[in-house]
């Protein structure tokens, strides 16, 4: 399978081309940043699928990521990986930060448990909690931070990563056994995002944001003008 895979969630602009056939990734780029995402994609796709010397076309599916993120970043992800799907006439898949973030983790020790974990901001986090053989503990939800800390100390001394990783070692609950390990890395790997993509399930409805809550920004009431 030849996958292109793209993630603008968080703070990185990333993508890779995965080719199962042909060594595994064959071409790939990760700039940080916090902004600037809908200018930088596409410049940053169109080398990336240069290097790997494959036509869109050649492409057997997109894989992007859906959230939980930026709201902003989200939508520029999604929107270009869906434009690019139907330009080409190829499938689009999405997949959680989350599990991007938990993959390579659960790839090196699946007997150990990993929490994934994103700054939600106001003392709220994103969460996931993955057991022995990366079986779902906690599902991707929003979480007030001092009880993402029990569900997540509740997995008994789990292996911390994300943007929110230290967060939530800085809120562990006292007594608990501490995390084995914490990585505050502020994007998933994109080459983990593409071998995911690669065994994430085809859908006849196209990748929407995973947002899990509300955006900080709701129209006012107020300022609609009454009619005369």
């Amino acid at each position: 399978m030849r996958l292109l895979a793209i993630d603008t969630a968080l703070e990185a602009c990333s993508a890779a081309v995965l080719d199962t056939t042909g060594g595994g990734i064959v071409a790939q780029e990760s700039q940080a940043m916090m902004r600037g995402h809908a200018e930088a994609l596409m410049p940053l796709v169109k080398r990336v699928m240069g290097a790997s010397r494959l036509d869109f076309t050649e492409l057997d599916r997109i894989a992007v990521t859906v959230g939980p993120g930026s709201f902003t970043g989200l939508r520029v992800g999604i929107a270009a990986a869906r434009g690019i799907g139907l330009a080409a006439a190829k499938p689009v898949v999405g997949l959680t930060t989350l599990a991007a973030f938990a993959a390579p983790f659960i790839a090196e020790d699946d007997s150990l448990p990993v929490v994934a974990a994103i700054d939600a901001r106001h003392a709220h986090v994103y969460l996931q909690v993955y057991g022995r053989a990366g079986r779902v503990l906690v599902a991707p939800r929003i979480a007030a931070l001092h009880e993402a800390g029990l569900r997540a100390a509740a997995a008994g001394a789990p292996r911390l990563v994300g943007t929110a990783a230290e967060l939530l070692a800085a809120a562990w609950p006292a007594g608990e056994r501490p995390p084995r390990a914490v990585d505050a890395r502020r994007a998933p790997d994109i080459g983990w995002v593409a071998r995911l993509g690669v065994i994430a399930q085809e859908t006849e409805a196209a990748p929407k944001p995973l947002y899990l809550r509300a955006p900080d920004a709701q129209p006012q009431d107020a300022s609609h003008l009454p009619r005369r």
